[in-house]
């Protein structure tokens, strides 16, 4: 008799996501971002970070002060380094599993490359004009939105 307790795939593509956002070196957000084919198949990953080549001990993590001070000139968010990593392979029709609601800017890449699907785990900046503007762009390029609803099951590891 097959085991019943397995995990969906639901549960498995967001916590690879999840997984991945603990290689973020932001001190204060960590994001995770896990792209799947139609059949279920991992195309790509990705986490928030600096850019490759940039080292993260001389870029600033701060959040306040002047643009060049600043992470958000030169974070990479997780969505957009797994639409990078992907290789050659096409993500027409994909699923997005990602911790964080995309910002506008990742929204742009996400219908550029044919995402279908977007499922998130939290959407702390909601009432943003930047969320709002993924929201807008989202609806309008008929890419689907679903809120990830945790089942509550505890999944631990020891590496």
């Amino acid at each position: 008799m097959k085991r019943t307790n397995y995990i969906s795939w639901d549960e498995y593509f967001m916590g690879v996501a999840m997984l991945a956002a603990q290689r973020s070196k932001d001190p204060n957000t960590q994001v995770g971002a896990c792209i799947v084919s139609q059949d279920n198949k991992i195309l790509s990953v990705g986490y928030n970070g600096m850019p490759v080549g940039c080292s993260d001990d001389e870029m600033p993590w701060e959040r306040e002060g002047d643009l060049l001070d600043t992470k958000y000139a030169f974070v990479c968010h997780a969505e957009l380094n797994a639409i990078l990593n992907r290789g050659e392979t096409s993500l027409k029709g994909a699923k997005l599993y990602v911790s964080l609601f995309p910002c506008n800017e990742c929204a742009k890449a996400i219908i550029q490359c044919g995402i279908a699907e977007v499922i998130y785990c939290e959407n702390k900046y909601a009432g943003t004009d930047g969320v709002k503007a993924s929201t807008k762009m989202f609806e309008m390029a008929g890419v689907k939105m679903t809120h990830y609803k945790p089942s509550g099951r505890k999944i631990t590891m020891e590496v």
